[in-house]
């Protein structure tokens, strides 16, 4: 059946327009005023609405194996909650422990998805190990399989944390197979040592998470991780941005010229870290993550302001959720909190809520940093991220002008609290339609797919968007000798 999508108000990352869109076997075919609806064609009204690129969550975790025990939201969950929060398309991560096979890794992952999906997704990979398998493997990963991004880790010592020297070659090697890095930037052994001085002092509830690793942990790496990157000119993109510092570092070294991605996510944008002081440990415990939400108030609207004016680029959640029982684990000591948050469903609502309905970012603005720039700067624009004829049928019904409460008694999550517990958030998405179909209808709460509907987006390295600058710099920045007559004057001899 095709979906006729009519009366409503288009809005692009480039440009807003009245049209009508008509979406036909997946794909959008006609984007104009007056389309007449063939035959067969579910209509939808979207007069007075916004009809926006489906959302593309850049940070997921699902089902991971974490610490002992298991994400609750799997990718049917998970999934099922993004397609109602107007995400069509989420980034999971493949992350396999030390001494394990990418191949292997994503043939897991990829089984535990392609049954579940409700919406489609795609892998980045994670490097947790480094060694000359994991160098040919990551060529075949991007070569045979579909992914160009690859993650390391600067924290998690001795589980996934890599060394700076091994960071060094990971990222040389990325640069030469046409991948982009991507950094979990925090100092690992800073955290390590300051963990045990927390717990051996008697610090053992959930702030002490983020007492171990203050922000200038997270820019230090941050720091550092990008000048290892761009010393061997390979492109690196910062996850799940949490700090001021860390924010100014990311745009600082854009404003430098070097190519540099920075990811905040919606728990960074929406909360803070004053919740690890809450006087129940339930609540604290579920707001856990790593790097930890900031405790200073005012970081959520500067991180903001930095996605409003293109310091920071792209939005994820970095959803990752344990249960409350789950995370009491760590009830005697919060290095044994399974850490993780919230987010794919709310992402779209709190970066509406508190960027476009706060007056700090316009509709435009909104649509790249929440679907565009994440098609670009992954290789699948204008196939994702766009309203245009040749584009997946990957849609929003948005109202602006409606609000809700987040609860997590209403969410469609499995996990068991929410860290935007009470929030209103303005901005709704009324009806979702992925791959040509509707999916979801806010009013009634209907799921119109099955588990299985979504599939898995094969992404092709040397990304333009990414990669243009990369191959300018080559041709300019690489070592001339200095030509001069040798040197034939005294050498002193050392002792031997």
């Amino acid at each position: 059946m095709a979906v006729l999508v009519k009366n409503g108000k288009i809005v692009n990352h480039d440009r807003s327009f009245k049209a009508d869109v008509l979406c036909v076997d997946g794909k959008i075919v006609e984007v104009g005023e007056n389309i007449q609806a063939p035959e067969n064609c579910q209509v939808i009204d979207a007069t007075d609405r916004l009809v926006i690129p489906g959302g593309i969550d850049t940070h997921t975790h699902m089902q991971l194996p974490f610490m002992g025990t298991y994400a609750v939201d799997d990718f049917h969950t998970g999934t099922r909650a993004a397609l109602s929060g107007g995400t069509t398309m989420i980034c999971d991560f493949v992350l396999g422990g030390k001494g394990t096979s990418l191949i292997d890794n994503f043939k897991q992952w990829k089984s535990w998805a392609d049954p579940k999906v409700m919406c489609d997704f795609t892998f980045h990979m994670g490097i947790t190990w480094w060694s000359e398998q994991i160098r040919e493997e990551m060529s075949k990963i991007a070569s045979e399989y579909g992914v160009n991004s690859f993650k390391t880790f600067m924290a998690y010592k001795d589980v996934f944390m890599l060394e700076d020297d091994e960071m060094l070659e990971c990222y040389r090697h990325a640069a030469g197979i046409g991948a982009l890095a991507m950094v979990h930037a925090e100092n690992g052994h800073i955290i390590d040592r300051e963990s045990k001085r927390m717990v051996a002092e008697g610090v053992t509830g959930p702030e002490g998470h983020e007492m171990c690793r203050p922000e200038h942990v997270e820019a230090e790496a941050t720091q550092r991780a990008c000048v290892i990157a761009d010393t061997v000119n390979c492109p690196i993109y910062v996850v799940h941005v949490m700090s001021k510092s860390a924010g100014k570092v990311v745009s600082e070294m854009r404003r430098d010229g070097k190519v540099v991605f920075g990811e905040p996510i919606a728990a960074s944008l929406g909360t803070d870290g004053t919740n690890y002081w809450h006087k129940c440990w339930r609540h604290a415990a579920a707001h856990v993550m790593g790097p930890p939400l900031r405790p200073d108030p005012s970081t959520p609207k500067i991180l903001m302001k930095q996605l409003a004016c293109g310091e920071l680029e792209c939005t994820g959640t970095d959803n990752c959720t344990f249960n409350g029982n789950q995370k009491a684990l760590g009830k005697d000591d919060f290095r044994k909190i399974p850490n993780g948050v919230n987010g794919v469903e709310d992402r779209m609502g709190v970066i509406w809520t508190k960027g476009v309905h706060s007056g700090i970012m316009d509709e435009n603005r909104f649509v790249a940093v929440t679907s565009t720039n994440a098609a670009k700067v992954f290789n699948m624009y204008p196939q994702k991220g766009i309203i245009q004829v040749g584009s997946d049928a990957d849609l929003v019904v948005w109202n602006p002008d409606r609000s809700r409460n987040i609860s997590k008694d209403t969410h469609h999550q499995a996990v068991d609290w929410n860290i935007f517990e009470g929030m209103e958030i303005h901005g709704i998405a009324e009806k979702v339609i992925s791959r040509g179909v509707l999916a979801y209808e806010h009013d009634g709460d209907f799921f119109h797919v099955e588990q299985g509907h979504g599939k898995f987006v094969p992404r092709q390295p040397y990304s333009e968007y990414v990669y243009s600058r990369i191959r300018q710099r080559e041709k300019f920045y690489k070592p001339q000798k200095v030509e001069r007559e040798p040197y034939t004057g005294p050498v002193i001899k050392l002792p031997q």
